[in-house]
């Protein structure tokens, strides 16, 4: 796949990244193959998840098409942008043909990005996921590279002022390969992933310097101010609501 448009992209990134002074922890990088097809499937915790779980696919110099929200490429200015980069639109009402792109792509040897939570989690720690990674990883036969990142919901998610001062800290955890086999249980293996990244952000959480008592972007079983997932399913439903109102209006 020829890229024009993304190595440039991505050198921007990096000059924003230094400076902002943005500190970066990053563990287990080297589990992101150097070649062939893989689904990248990362927790979602902010609106800049995209840049820096790309980021994090650097060591092994990969790019990532991601897969994201179809009218992410009709706007004027992001679309071009989604495009040029080669991710994957995709559109909830008719999800066939950006499954499809998917699985060519990963037939093609390209690492695709998937948020298995489909939408930003408010309580900061992980949703219900949806089946989709381990399904594609199945049928094209490679492996789901979970990717854990935390820190990024202190720069820009839901509910918050946006916040690029300088000097903030992202960490970037990379799990180990897991295989899913074309016959196992979908429903199964999903657990098992969600399973798997819910460890890993236990102990990136933990590991991180930072955790005062009461602060926002903490998850409330940590001490912190955010949301119970409780009190954020209840959040997701009212601007569900919301905008169904906004629709019919």
């Amino acid at each position: 796949m020829r890229d024009i448009l993304y190595p440039p992209v991505i050198g921007f990134a990096k000059t924003a990244f230094k400076v902002l002074d943005l500190g970066f922890t990053m563990v287990g990088t080297e589990n992101i193959p150097r070649t062939g097809g893989a689904v990248l499937a990362l927790n979602h915790i902010s609106y800049v998840d995209f840049v820096i779980g790309g980021f994090g696919a650097q060591p092994s110099k990969r790019l990532v098409r991601f897969m994201a929200k179809e009218v992410l490429f009709r706007n004027r200015y992001s679309g071009p942008l989604m495009r040029g980069m080669h991710h994957i639109a995709v559109d909830r009402g008719a999800g066939a043909g950006s499954y499809r792109e998917a699985i060519r792509y990963l037939g093609e040897g390209e690492i695709v990005g998937v948020f298995p939570e489909a939408t930003i989690s408010r309580s900061f720690e992980l949703k219900e996921f949806k089946s989709g990674a381990v399904r594609m990883a199945a049928e094209a036969g490679v492996p789901v590279i979970p990717m854990i990142l935390w820190g990024t919901q202190r720069m820009l998610t839901k509910d918050h002022p946006r916040d690029f001062s300088r000097h903030q800290r992202v960490s970037i955890t990379v799990g180990e390969p897991m295989a899913v086999g074309k016959d196992e249980d979908a429903t199964a293996a999903t657990a098992r992933l969600r399973t798997t990244m819910a460890a890993m952000l236990d102990r990136t959480i933990k590991a991180s310097p930072d955790k005062p008592a009461g602060a926002w972007w903490l998850p409330a079983s940590y001490g912190g101010g955010a949301p119970t997932p409780e009190e954020a399913d209840r959040l997701d439903a009212e601007e569900l609501r919301e905008r169904a109102a906004r629709r019919r209006k």
